[in-house]
């Protein structure tokens, strides 16, 4: 048997003054110079998600909004997806939706979208799973975007649980108060709905000015799970 010094060490206990100042300058010298994302991806779970929906939704092809989606079971991705025109159809960068070649001469934000062809993110990864025999049930959605009507609709039939989000996105028919009134209140069932709540995440997005193509301001939602920022 090898010899000590009397001591002896027990797991569990805590290393020395001189021991810990070492792996404290150590840990400090691995750190130095990481991105603000790398820590965020080793300390919250939600942002590692959110920042892979980001890097998704550089594959969005569409003339409104960038989005990218990512759905998360038992921490794992089982699905992604971003917005453009069904497979196998002219993209709609390239001409391929109407309504999006349009959107600036015969269409107001929010209107015509029975005339859009582009399937939205959150809409893909929901059929990205579905066709590959992949069960959403107990799912959180990750969305570069707060889902629209269609997309909070279809998630809650696929018995998403929970919703994280990035930037905010708002019912409103503009030019009719009373509408847009109806409209938000209608939404607002939809969202109270996922048991595991809405919610927003904090994390920078450089790319925002070319993702999102009418900043919509912040809003707090009535949601009862509430708003989080994280």
């Amino acid at each position: 048997m090898g010899k000590h010094n009397g001591q002896s060490a027990h797991a569990g206990e805590n290393p020395a003054p001189a021991a810990k100042a070492a792996m404290n300058e150590d840990s400090r010298a691995i750190t130095k110079g990481e991105p603000q994302a790398a820590r965020d991806a080793r300390e919250n779970r939600h942002k590692y998600f959110m920042n892979i929906a980001l890097a998704v939704r550089l594959r969005a092809n569409c003339k409104g909004n960038r989005v990218g989606a990512l759905i998360v079971l038992d921490n794992r991705i089982i699905s992604t997806g971003y917005n453009g025109t069904p497979e196998n159809m002219v993209n709609c960068l390239d001409g391929g939706c109407y309504r999006c070649a349009n959107r600036d001469k015969s269409y107001k934000s929010g209107e015509a979208y029975d005339l859009c062809i582009c399937v939205h993110a959150e809409q893909n990864a929901i059929l990205a799973a579905a066709r590959f025999g992949i069960s959403t049930a107990g799912s959180t959605m990750y969305t570069t975007m707060r889902p629209c009507f269609g997309c909070a609709k279809e998630m809650l039939q696929a018995q998403v649980r929970s919703v994280y989000y990035l930037h905010e996105w708002n019912p409103s028919a503009k030019d009719d108060v009373l509408k847009t009134a109806a409209q938000t209140a209608e939404y607002e069932k939809l969202m109270i709905r996922f048991p595991g709540g809405v919610h927003r995440l904090d994390v920078p997005d450089a790319d925002v000015d070319w993702a999102v193509s009418r900043k919509m301001p912040a809003t707090i939602s009535l949601d009862r799970h509430g708003t989080v920022d994280i």
